[in-house]
């Protein structure tokens, strides 16, 4: 029991130590601009967060990235929560994507009923315009990993009507519509022959493309295919993590520019620096020595590695680096944010630990000398106007 609570107390240490390296301090003006803005965050996992363990995100609440107290003191009034689908689900016989992915609109839907007061369910751009002049958070929806379409253009319309507006291809592997960048296996080279069609369906009926997660083929093939810009919902950038196909290279900015496309910038260390990368790459070699001796690793395996291997947080400033790199390459217009608030652990930057610091990153953008106008494009209007693209391409189809 005492080593116990030493370790306790060491991972608390590091933490701490952690918090009290941040010297991060939004001054009022980024506060204020923050609050000011519609702000728009692509990727929080509260919905499967709260199908695990059940937490009343619309009040404050002792663990988790997201609830409403904080969402509010950060400013976000647009959180899209992500319908996050496990992979292998798709692997367990048909049907389990599909009602798991029902399960957690449900919850959202749930939320908002908990208290209409705060929340309202955005299905389009207008909701959210609106939305925000009524003083209420907006909750859209994305799904992760279209696994839940099971092959059948009528489940994608489906999807469309229960309100969710951008579909992740595929996840940690290769699913039925396209290759992984996780996957080694590569099944089809990209996407798959009903992965291509329902592209073209997603353009016509104004849902999002989503090439985050995909292998590099498959990136391009959609951007061959699709006649909408698509989002990169929470990916960030190659340069910074060579090797990492989950992030995205700098040709493949380039393609995204040419489609008129958006990338929003995932927060989470191990997208933002190759050593935080090396670190969980570190970890899982420690683990596989420990199952090759034939040792039984203990529940309390990872706290003690990370106890006496303290993680090497990314910094707010590191995260700045990944907007600087798109905007001086592709410019202003083609980059926003996909924090992954509640989807990267215990794994977030110094200065950007949950939904209440987005003025961190406002003052971060204020002082590297963004205007005004710069920074409401990179918290929502970028996102806004792709989105409207898809909106009016559906409407003319």
């Amino acid at each position: 029991m005492k080593k116990l609570s030493s370790l306790v107390a060491a991972v608390s240490l590091a933490l701490i130590g952690q918090a009290s390296a941040d010297p991060v301090t939004a001054s009022d003006k980024a506060i204020k601009l923050a609050k000011d803005t519609i702000l728009i965050d692509t990727h929080i996992d509260v919905p499967y967060r709260i199908h695990n363990k059940w937490a009343d995100v619309t009040k404050a609440t002792s663990d988790g990235d997201f609830d409403y107290p904080r969402a509010v003191q950060g400013g976000l009034n647009a959180p899209f929560m992500s319908i996050y689908i496990p992979a292998n689900l798709e692997f367990e016989g048909k049907g389990k994507s599909y009602q798991l992915a029902n399960q957690l609109i449900d919850s959202m839907e749930a939320i908002v009923q908990r208290a209409p007061d705060k929340f309202a369910i955005a299905d389009s751009t207008a909701d959210i315009i609106e939305q925000f002049k009524q003083g209420k958070m907006s909750i859209a929806m994305g799904m992760e990993n279209g696994s839940p379409i099971e092959g059948d253009i009528k489940n994608l319309k489906h999807f469309y009507e229960r309100g969710v507006r951008y579909i992740t291809l595929a996840h940690s592997q290769s699913n039925h519509i396209s290759d992984s960048s996780y996957d080694i296996r590569r099944k089809w080279k990209g996407l798959s022959p009903f992965g291509k069609e329902l592209v073209k369906e997603m353009n016509n009926i104004g849902m999002l493309v989503d090439v985050s997660h995909i292998s590099d083929d498959a990136f391009y093939q959609v951007m061959e295919i699709s006649k909408v810009p698509v989002i990169a919902s929470h990916s960030s950038l190659r340069k910074y993590t060579p090797g990492f196909e989950r992030n995205m290279n700098d040709d493949m900015l380039l393609a995204l520019k040419k489609n008129g496309g958006v990338i929003q910038i995932n927060f989470g260390s191990s997208f933002v620096t190759a050593k935080a990368g090396s670190w969980y790459d570190q970890l899982k070699s420690a683990k596989a020595e420990k199952k090759k001796d034939g040792t039984k690793l203990s529940k309390d395996f990872d706290a003690a590695y990370r106890a006496k291997n303290p993680f090497p947080f990314a910094s707010l400033e590191q995260v700045l680096d990944h907007i600087d790199h798109v905007v001086e390459l592709i410019g202003i217009d083609y980059v926003g944010i996909g924090s992954d608030y509640d989807g990267v652990g215990d794994s977030l930057p110094t200065g950007l630990k949950d939904v209440s610091s987005y003025p961190n990153l406002v003052q971060g953008l204020m002082d590297r000398g963004y205007s005004n106008k710069d920074i409401k494009k990179i918290l929502s209007g970028n996102m806004l106007r792709v989105w409207q693209q898809a909106e009016a391409y559906a409407k003319a189809h």
